[in-house]
């Protein structure tokens, strides 16, 4: 679990970032990892409930607000989205990654372009959580 300050260039200036990782193991190899989070039960337990996953492209809603996009989907390997916390919230990108660890596995997550001033401590706890239920 890490919580770190990236520096992005973008034209003209160098802006901060703040950055959430959080890493969890499960003792259940990565396809069934990968098999549970694409349930309905799984889906809600990484992104909330009412959450829907689509193809690439496609947006997701949980019942908490939050929302975004699915912008990269490879099965038994990554899941990333786009993630706003509410509907005036600026969007963010949460990138799953899974990888084989002995017969278990390890889920990697990082939850990146948080602004300045969002609430890190609160999304950290809320994406162990989440890895925690995943990971059973």
């Amino acid at each position: 679990m890490s919580e770190t300050t990236a520096q992005q260039d973008t034209p003209g200036h160098r802006e901060s970032e703040q950055v959430v990782e959080v890493e969890q193991a499960s003792d259940q190899p990565v396809d069934a990892v990968w098999a549970r989070l694409v349930t309905h039960e799984g889906v809600e337990a990484l992104l909330g409930q009412g959450a829907r996953l689509g193809s690439k492209g496609e947006p997701w809603h949980a019942d908490d607000g939050s929302h975004g996009v699915t912008r990269s989907y490879h099965p038994g390997e990554q899941l990333r989205v786009s993630w706003h916390a509410d509907e005036h919230a600026p969007a963010t990108l949460v990138d799953l990654q899974l990888h084989p660890a002995g017969t278990g596995s390890r889920l990697l997550l990082r939850h990146e372009r948080l602004p300045a001033g969002a609430p890190v401590p609160a999304l950290r706890q809320r994406w162990e959580e989440a890895l925690a239920r995943l990971s059973r």
